[in-house]
């Protein structure tokens, strides 16, 4: 047993963040608090459990085996969303260091910013989205799983300045980096972590084209390349270079790109749309994930007790078409195919 008078090493991190961190930066010591008030322990700030609560959960670990781009990929080499998750991680660690922001607070949202995708990628987005009452976007998904899924319906009862940057990291198809206040997370660390997003998926998505041999280096545009680095490394490197940089030199007010880096990443990502996300051999193949995710959902719609055993569904229709559209936001890729395996095709005769 320890002494009742044992150092409170959380208390002595919150103090170094004090002193250390930008005026600007968001400290543990200050949060607004959780969904539900708790004791904090003696080791970790809430930020950093926050971190550990998301990297121990199940959703987290099912997102080594969801679609980033390539579904269901045979390669051991290309990007899941668990590998993108990570890459995004490290990138927003690495601006919020130089930038003396909250390394812990940014961690924690990258960590749990993908939590609500689907399996497929954002085909199974596009799907559920469509089919299910209300529409339905991976980034309220990934709040709901952190806020309610979790934990047997616990939740997992995150501070409010994470559950914020999970909430607000998406762009959708609009800019890459958004306009002045537009849909940003309120603190800078969430601010970073949206571009931190940007930053990865532009160029591992590149880079997973190219292996794929989808589309040749020569394909991308001239001025793009000159811009931003002929290889993945320099790319990073410049747009994290930008980002630091272009934040410093506007006072920290918000976490900015600069022009010239922004029109090219713009430029990157209109390329890649129209050569990958949009390309006819990943259509095809969405348009299979389209049809497996669509007849799932109806077919867990019209008997929903072969999986929600537990449930009466007193509270009427509802209650379990969100039962269900969560089931299936939460499939990996190869359960979700194991799934229509099992429920829609035949099955040798005598093997059951």
């Amino acid at each position: 047993m320890h002494p009742t008078n044992q150092l409170n090493i959380r208390q002595q991190t919150e103090e170094i963040e004090k002193s250390t961190l930008h005026p600007r930066a968001a400290r543990a010591a200050e949060s607004r608090g959780r969904l539900r008030p708790e004791k904090e322990g003696i080791i970790r700030t809430a930020y950093q459990h926050d971190r550990d609560r998301i990297i121990h959960c199940k959703s987290f670990r099912r997102l080594k085996h969801k679609t980033q781009v390539f579904l269901a990929p045979a390669g051991d080499h290309y990007r899941t969303r668990l590998t993108h998750t990570l890459e995004v991680s490290q990138i927003a660690r690495t601006i919020s260091r130089a930038l003396r922001l909250n390394e812990d607070l940014a961690e924690a949202v990258a960590l749990g910013h993908d939590l609500g995708h689907t399996p497929f990628g954002h085909a199974g987005e596009a799907v559920l989205n469509g089919i299910h009452p209300g529409g339905f976007n991976h980034y309220e998904q990934s709040l709901r799983v952190v806020d309610v899924l979790e934990k047997k319906g616990q939740g997992l009862n995150l501070t409010y300045e994470v559950r914020d940057g999970i909430l607000r990291h998406s762009k959708g198809k609009g800019h890459v980096f958004p306009d002045s206040g537009e849909g940003r997370a309120e603190t800078l660390e969430g601010q970073v972590v949206r571009v931190s997003d940007s930053i990865a998926y532009a160029n591992h998505d590149l880079d997973d084209a190219l292996r794929a041999k989808m589309i040749k280096i020569s394909d991308v545009p001239r001025d793009v390349l000159a811009t931003l680095g002929s290889n993945n490394a320099r790319r990073i490197d410049t747009m994290v270079k930008d980002v630091i940089f272009t934040s410093l030199d506007s006072g920290l007010d918000e976490i900015r790109v600069g022009p010239e880096i922004g029109q090219a990443t713009e430029e990157l990502r209109a390329f890649l749309y129209d050569n990958v996300y949009e390309n006819s051999a990943t259509h095809a193949e969405f348009r299979k994930a389209t049809k497996i995710l669509t007849e799932l959902y109806g077919y867990f719609m019209e008997n929903p007790k072969e999986v929600f055993r537990e449930y009466s569904f007193d509270k009427g229709e509802a209650e379990k078409e969100q039962l269900v559209c969560d089931f299936v936001a939460g499939m990996t890729d190869r359960y979700a195919l194991k799934v229509y395996e099992d429920i829609f095709l035949p099955k040798p005769w005598g093997v059951i």
